[in-house]
């Protein structure tokens, strides 16, 4: 399997990477970077929001792994959305990665003046100082509107899938318009025991590998790409031991029968969640 995917712009992005979600120790987060690139990985995923841009700078500088072979996302979070407000926070991130160009922006969460930041997020990506941009969380409502009314498409949305909440009908929708699917939380965050569950166990054991590889490969032969965490450096070897087998057709439906067809983690859709980020 080839270990990239041509976003819609021709941009390479590694299906496979890791991301540094709730790791608030910067010398935690600098050495989990530090030991992924070292492992192999090429796609690093940080955010505005997560306090650890500096850190993952920092790796990114320490690294022997040359600049151009990393592909570094952000995203920038829902207080300092609007066009003014984008560009002064983009500079603020480059900054903390101490970096020239950045791979991939993306917007976080679907509310707030999100019109005024993609403007200022196609203006960033024309004069090249983005390679990519896209939406983090974007429904397809949300991504219709926003593809309809504007010069660029997003390159990526990077939603909640796991084998809780599949996403299928979301998937069909990037896929017609050309927008890589990228999922978040993809062992839904541990929720409902999903490293035991017996389906997953039992095809683990089938292909002599974790439940979490199952998963991942899983993601992989639906052409998603996929950032799992961990501060491990052995879990992260692991999740990045999955381009050696192919499950077929029977264990994917049998991963299929587990879909619930909603979020168990943070409903994008629920009016609730618009109004917690007043």
């Amino acid at each position: 399997m080839e270990k990239f995917v041509t976003l819609n712009n021709g941009i390479k992005m590694p299906r496979l990477g890791f991301g540094v979600y709730q790791i608030d120790d910067l010398a935690q987060a600098q050495q989990v970077v530090e030991d992924g690139l070292q492992i192999g990985y090429r796609l690093v995923d940080t955010a505005q929001i997560y306090n650890n841009e500096q850190a993952v700078g920092d790796a990114i500088k320490h690294s022997n792994v040359p600049r151009e072979d990393i592909f570094i996302t952000s995203k920038i979070w829902v207080d300092d959305y609007g066009y003014d407000n984008t560009l002064k926070a983009f500079e603020d991130s480059m900054k903390k990665l101490q970096l020239d160009y950045l791979d991939l922006y993306l917007i976080h969460k679907p509310y707030n003046d999100y019109y005024g930041t993609w403007r200022a997020l196609e203006r960033l990506y024309k004069e090249g100082r983005i390679h990519a941009i896209g939406v983090s969380s974007f429904w397809n409502e949300r991504l219709a509107d926003l593809i309809t009314f504007n010069d660029v498409k997003p390159a990526v949305n990077q939603i909640e899938t796991n084998v809780w909440n599949q996403e299928w009908k979301s998937q069909l929708y990037m896929e017609k318009e050309g927008v890589q699917p990228e999922a978040w939380a993809p062992f839904a965050e541990g929720a409902g025991q999903i490293f035991i569950n017996p389906v997953l166990k039992e095809i683990a054991s089938k292909y002599h590998k974790t439940t979490a590889q199952i998963m991942l490969r899983w993601f992989l032969q639906r052409n998603y790409v996929v950032i799992p965490k961990s501060v491990h450096k052995k879990r992260l070897a692991e999740n990045f031991d999955v381009f050696d087998f192919e499950l077929d057709s029977s264990d994917i439906e049998k991963i299929k029968a587990l879909d619930q067809g909603h979020s168990i983690l943070e409903d994008e859709m629920d009016p609730e969640i618009a109004e917690s980020f007043r």
